[in-house]
Protein backbone atom coordinates (compact mmCIF):
# COMPACT_ATOMS: atom_id res chain seq x y z
CA UNK A 1 0.00 0.00 0.00
CA UNK A 2 0.97 3.70 -0.73
CA UNK A 3 0.37 6.89 0.98
CA UNK A 4 -1.55 9.29 -1.74
CA UNK A 5 -0.95 13.10 -2.35
CA UNK A 6 -4.47 14.87 -1.17
CA UNK A 7 -5.03 17.96 -2.93
CA UNK A 8 -5.27 21.06 -1.25
CA UNK A 9 -8.21 23.78 -1.71
CA UNK A 10 -8.42 26.07 -4.03
CA UNK A 11 -6.85 22.86 -6.52
CA UNK A 12 -8.96 23.39 -9.43
CA UNK A 13 -8.42 19.30 -9.78
CA UNK A 14 -11.01 19.52 -6.41
CA UNK A 15 -14.08 20.81 -9.02
CA UNK A 16 -13.64 17.93 -11.55
CA UNK A 17 -17.12 15.43 -11.33
CA UNK A 18 -15.62 11.97 -11.04
CA UNK A 19 -16.80 9.27 -13.76
CA UNK A 20 -18.50 6.05 -12.80
CA UNK A 21 -16.90 3.20 -11.74
CA UNK A 22 -17.37 0.40 -14.71
CA UNK A 23 -16.07 -2.61 -12.28
CA UNK A 24 -14.07 -3.71 -9.57
CA UNK A 25 -10.68 -4.14 -11.15
CA UNK A 26 -7.21 -5.23 -9.25
CA UNK A 27 -6.36 -1.14 -9.69
CA UNK A 28 -9.46 -0.07 -8.23
CA UNK A 29 -9.19 -2.27 -5.50
CA UNK A 30 -5.52 -0.88 -4.98
CA UNK A 31 -6.15 2.38 -5.01
CA UNK A 32 -9.12 2.02 -2.34
CA UNK A 33 -6.57 0.39 0.07
CA UNK A 34 -4.50 3.19 -0.91
CA UNK A 35 -6.96 5.91 -0.08
CA UNK A 36 -7.85 3.80 3.45
CA UNK A 37 -4.23 4.49 4.27
CA UNK A 38 -4.21 7.67 3.38
CA UNK A 39 -6.92 8.37 5.18
CA UNK A 40 -5.75 7.00 8.38
CA UNK A 41 -2.37 8.24 8.09
CA UNK A 42 -3.66 11.78 7.85
CA UNK A 43 -6.71 11.11 10.62
CA UNK A 44 -9.15 11.97 8.42
CA UNK A 45 -12.88 10.10 8.74
CA UNK A 46 -13.28 9.97 5.33
CA UNK A 47 -11.66 10.63 1.97
CA UNK A 48 -12.64 10.74 -1.78
CA UNK A 49 -11.05 9.59 -4.94
CA UNK A 50 -11.30 13.33 -6.18
CA UNK A 51 -9.07 14.34 -3.56
CA UNK A 52 -6.32 12.13 -4.51
CA UNK A 53 -6.62 13.52 -7.95
CA UNK A 54 -8.23 10.24 -9.04
CA UNK A 55 -11.62 11.18 -10.44
CA UNK A 56 -13.26 8.20 -10.12
CA UNK A 57 -16.55 7.67 -7.94
CA UNK A 58 -15.09 5.99 -4.65
CA UNK A 59 -15.04 7.24 -1.16
CA UNK A 60 -13.97 5.76 1.84
CA UNK A 61 -15.45 6.54 5.58
CA UNK A 62 -14.40 5.19 8.82
CA UNK A 63 -16.32 6.77 11.70
CA UNK A 64 -15.63 4.33 14.30
CA UNK A 65 -13.81 4.27 17.62
CA UNK A 66 -11.42 1.63 17.09
CA UNK A 67 -10.33 2.93 13.39
CA UNK A 68 -11.19 -0.67 11.81
CA UNK A 69 -14.23 -0.41 10.59
CA UNK A 70 -13.85 1.36 6.88
CA UNK A 71 -16.96 1.66 4.21
CA UNK A 72 -15.97 1.35 0.59
CA UNK A 73 -18.52 3.36 -1.47
CA UNK A 74 -18.10 3.04 -5.32
CA UNK A 75 -20.88 4.58 -7.45
CA UNK A 76 -22.75 5.99 -4.20
CA UNK A 77 -26.17 7.05 -4.81
CA UNK A 78 -28.52 8.54 -2.44
CA UNK A 79 -31.70 6.98 -2.50
CA UNK A 80 -33.33 8.56 0.30
CA UNK A 81 -32.63 11.84 2.33
CA UNK A 82 -34.73 12.62 5.49
CA UNK A 83 -36.40 16.15 5.41
CA UNK A 84 -34.91 17.25 8.56
CA UNK A 85 -31.81 18.95 8.01
CA UNK A 86 -28.68 19.78 10.83
CA UNK A 87 -26.22 22.23 11.37
CA UNK A 88 -22.85 20.88 11.95
CA UNK A 89 -19.14 21.68 12.49
CA UNK A 90 -17.02 20.02 9.56
CA UNK A 91 -13.50 19.85 8.02
CA UNK A 92 -11.66 18.46 5.29
CA UNK A 93 -8.34 16.45 4.70
CA UNK A 94 -8.38 19.16 1.54
CA UNK A 95 -8.89 22.28 3.64
CA UNK A 96 -6.71 21.45 6.59
CA UNK A 97 -7.62 23.01 9.91
CA UNK A 98 -10.16 24.83 8.64
CA UNK A 99 -13.81 24.78 10.42
CA UNK A 100 -17.01 25.79 9.59
CA UNK A 101 -20.98 24.81 9.90
CA UNK A 102 -22.68 23.46 7.44
CA UNK A 103 -26.11 22.46 6.83
CA UNK A 104 -26.93 18.66 5.75
CA UNK A 105 -29.62 16.03 5.72
CA UNK A 106 -30.13 13.92 9.41
CA UNK A 107 -29.99 11.22 8.09
CA UNK A 108 -29.95 9.43 4.36
CA UNK A 109 -29.97 6.23 2.62
CA UNK A 110 -26.87 5.31 -0.13
CA UNK A 111 -27.18 2.57 -2.67
CA UNK A 112 -23.38 1.77 -3.78
CA UNK A 113 -20.99 -1.15 -4.83
CA UNK A 114 -18.56 -2.08 -1.76
CA UNK A 115 -15.04 -3.57 -2.52
CA UNK A 116 -16.09 -6.61 -3.88
CA UNK A 117 -18.38 -4.75 -6.51
CA UNK A 118 -21.67 -6.14 -4.27
CA UNK A 119 -24.52 -3.49 -4.34
CA UNK A 120 -25.43 -3.01 -1.38
CA UNK A 121 -27.52 0.09 0.59
CA UNK A 122 -26.18 1.71 3.99
CA UNK A 123 -28.98 3.96 6.08
CA UNK A 124 -26.43 6.57 7.69
CA UNK A 125 -27.11 8.85 10.42
CA UNK A 126 -25.48 11.68 12.22
CA UNK A 127 -22.10 11.65 11.94
CA UNK A 128 -21.76 9.17 9.22
CA UNK A 129 -24.57 10.51 7.35
CA UNK A 130 -22.80 13.84 7.20
CA UNK A 131 -19.48 12.39 6.61
CA UNK A 132 -21.34 10.75 3.25
CA UNK A 133 -22.59 13.77 2.24
CA UNK A 134 -19.50 15.66 2.30
CA UNK A 135 -17.37 13.39 0.48
CA UNK A 136 -20.23 12.46 -2.51
CA UNK A 137 -19.97 16.68 -2.56
CA UNK A 138 -16.40 15.87 -3.51
CA UNK A 139 -17.82 13.52 -6.06
CA UNK A 140 -20.07 16.27 -7.82
CA UNK A 141 -16.82 18.36 -7.99
CA UNK A 142 -17.76 20.60 -4.69
CA UNK A 143 -16.11 21.47 -1.72
CA UNK A 144 -17.09 22.19 1.71
CA UNK A 145 -16.27 25.80 1.53
CA UNK A 146 -18.19 26.51 -1.57
CA UNK A 147 -21.39 26.29 0.81
CA UNK A 148 -20.02 29.28 2.98
CA UNK A 149 -20.40 33.10 2.16
CA UNK A 150 -17.84 35.06 -0.35
CA UNK A 151 -16.04 36.40 2.23
CA UNK A 152 -15.07 33.24 4.21
CA UNK A 153 -14.52 31.11 1.49
CA UNK A 154 -12.28 34.14 0.19
CA UNK A 155 -10.38 34.55 3.47
CA UNK A 156 -10.28 30.30 3.69
CA UNK A 157 -8.61 30.91 -0.04
CA UNK A 158 -6.04 33.48 1.10
CA UNK A 159 -5.16 31.54 3.83
CA UNK A 160 -3.99 28.32 2.06
CA UNK A 161 -2.62 30.23 -0.34
CA UNK A 162 -0.25 31.37 2.15
CA UNK A 163 0.25 28.17 3.88
CA UNK A 164 0.96 26.31 0.00
CA UNK A 165 3.54 29.51 -0.73
CA UNK A 166 5.36 28.89 3.06
CA UNK A 167 5.57 24.99 2.79
CA UNK A 168 7.26 25.28 -1.16
CA UNK A 169 10.01 27.58 -0.04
Amino acid sequence: MALLNILCYPDPRLYTIARSVAEVTPEIITLIDDMIETMYDSNGIGLAATQVDVHQRIIVIDVSDNRESPIVLINPEIVWAHPDRVKGDEGCLSVPNTYDSIERALEIKVAAMDKTGQTREIHAKELLAVCVQHEMDHLEGKVFVDYLSTLKRNRIKTKMLKLQREQSR
